[in-house]
């Protein structure tokens, strides 16, 4: 964590801020996750619709940190390790929008299974969401603290997303294959955990951010779980 302050006080100010709103937008897309896997597991059409509502708020905060970083840097011209963090927090602010849009998507499939039932996989997806959830809240943790080791821990835990996306791609293609009536429902739900796989690899992405920010170095390369439907979707 860093503890030189800086002579110039509106400095320390304006980056304050900065960690604040980038606290803010990351609060809100880890709300929406655990909002839009409630919504699916309880078919709240309302909720679901909110969560797809609220994604503009998130949306919203990534511009307002890019004009704040922006103006940050013409007016105080940060140098080193503060530059480094301002730019940091540009980065974060689009990584956790797209986190949002995830959040978002798996939202807009809960009325397509409103009258889904009997799938068992989907009961794996909370667990899983929790873990993605854990992982997005434990790498805001790190970027408030500048907390290299944590970010670290983040990205080693991403193995474990990995492996429950693995576990349910399977779970649902053997149930596709003995219950074909339910290949729709469960294509969407394979999307779902895909859209969580893909947070967790974000939330790792926004680890190395913050590794970046508070060491100057690169993290060393994480190994990456077997993907077994690498389709490249964003």
């Amino acid at each position: 964590m860093a503890t030189t302050g800086h002579t110039v006080k509106a400095f320390d100010e304006d980056l304050g801020q900065l960690r604040a709103l980038v606290a803010e937008m990351g609060g809100r897309a880890e709300a929406a996750l655990a909002d839009a896997i409630q919504a699916l597991v309880r078919r709240d059409l309302d909720a679901a619709a909110r969560i797809v509502e609220e994604d503009q708020r998130i949306d919203a905060l990534e511009v307002e940190i890019e004009r704040q970083a922006i103006r940050l840097i013409a007016l105080r011209a940060p140098m080193a390790d503060d530059l480094r963090e301002v730019l940091a927090a540009m980065k974060i602010a689009g990584v956790i929008e797209r986190m949002g849009d995830y959040a978002k998507n798996i939202a807009k499939r809960v009325p397509v299974l409103s009258d889904t039932k009997g799938i068992e996989p989907i009961s794996i997806l909370p667990a899983m969401a929790r873990s993605v959830s854990d992982m997005v809240r434990a790498v805001l943790d790190a970027y408030a603290r500048r907390d290299a080791e944590g970010a670290v821990r983040v990205a080693e835990s991403d193995r474990t997303v990995d492996d429950f996306y693995n576990s349910i791609f399977r779970a649902l293609l053997t149930h596709m294959m003995e219950n074909p009536h339910t290949i729709t429902a469960s294509t969407h739900l394979l999307f779902i955990a895909k859209n969580l796989e893909r947070i967790g690899d974000h939330a790792t992405n926004v680890a190395e951010m913050v590794y970046y920010a508070a060491t100057g170095h690169q993290m060393a390369e994480r190994a990456k779980g077997e993907d077994p439907l690498a389709t490249g979707e964003e």
